[in-house]
């Protein structure tokens, strides 16, 4: 059974609150004059990012014409479900969260859990559901040099947890432009390296999953400004939001704007890099440098 988390929940009640809103023509700052709190708060709630109390979400049904007995229930359980734990906080307990890894702590992890595909461009290090554990061991003990070891290792495990959506049996959709310099680029050594390559070979078999290759002559494009991820979700969770990593902490973008214009860049990398069976082959290539002498890869 795919872990669940309480992003849906929190997303598909503020759509149900917004939509009541709407329904009799108030404003956010008139909510938040009835209710007597700011108007960020309401906000916060209709977007999915703030935890709903059942107190504030019975207020407001009342201000907005309290539905029908099912509908209220169903609005209510929402809220239940949106202050329910998240699977990840097991894996995360005692671990300090840096400014650009955990800084909200487990929104991306809720976010993740609830898309149904991940579209991602990556030139530092390869995305997390493509890693293997010694790959990943390499890269946090790199971004965070500060972590014990014991911390390192909660890590590896919450990142495998969250490779097992890619075996699922509605598995998360995954397309993945990888610069063609993560090929080269030595991440925890040599048999570290031919192993994480061998393992996206096996990965990009997967009928969800796609991998492509930006390769070093389509030159410098838009996408080499940086790491991102677009989240996609079902229709009843609203928006795509886009997902950026950087020293300064985590950025989500969920504005139509610049979900827009971080799909054109996407889809321009996309467009650039190579074909499925020429992607592979730029693998494989890589992947027997890093092998042992006698080693051939098919």
């Amino acid at each position: 059974m795919v872990a669940a988390g309480p992003a849906g929940p929190r997303r598909r009640l503020g759509a149900e609150l917004r939509r009541l809103r709407n329904n009799v023509g108030m404003h956010l700052d008139e909510v938040a004059d009835v209710l007597g709190c700011s108007t960020s708060k309401v906000s916060r709630l209709e977007t999915g990012k703030g935890v709903p109390k059942a107190s504030d979400v019975r207020q407001l049904i009342q201000l907005y014409g309290a539905p029908a007995e099912d509908e209220r229930d169903t609005l209510l359980q929402l809220v239940r479900d949106s202050r329910a734990e998240g699977w990840w906080t097991t894996y995360v307990d005692g671990v300090q969260p840096e400014r650009f890894f955990l800084d909200v702590p487990g929104r991306y992890l809720a976010l993740e859990t609830e898309a149904v595909a991940v579209r991602s461009f990556d030139f530092g290090s390869l995305h997390g559901l493509l890693q293997t554990p010694d790959y990943t061991r390499a890269v946090l003990s790199a971004q965070l040099p500060h972590h014990s070891a014991q911390e390192i290792e909660q890590l590896v495990e919450l990142r495998l947890r969250r490779q097992e959506r890619l075996a699922a049996a509605d598995p998360l959709q995954v397309t993945a432009v990888v610069d063609e310099s993560l090929l080269f680029r030595v991440v925890g050594g040599p048999q570290v390296m031919a192993a994480q390559l061998r393992h996206l070979l096996d990965l990009m078999e997967l009928p969800h999953l796609v991998v492509r290759v930006l390769p070093f002559t389509a030159g410098l494009l838009r996408s080499h400004q940086g790491h991102f991820m677009l989240l996609e979700f079902r229709d009843d969770l609203e928006s795509d939001l886009v997902y950026i990593e950087g020293h300064a902490g985590e950025t989500f973008l969920e504005g139509e704007s610049d979900v827009d214009l971080y799909r054109d860049v996407f889809d321009d990398a996309l467009a650039r890099s190579l074909d499925a069976g020429a992607s592979r082959e730029a693998v494989r290539r890589s992947a027997t440098q890093f092998a042992p002498p006698g080693r051939h890869l098919n």
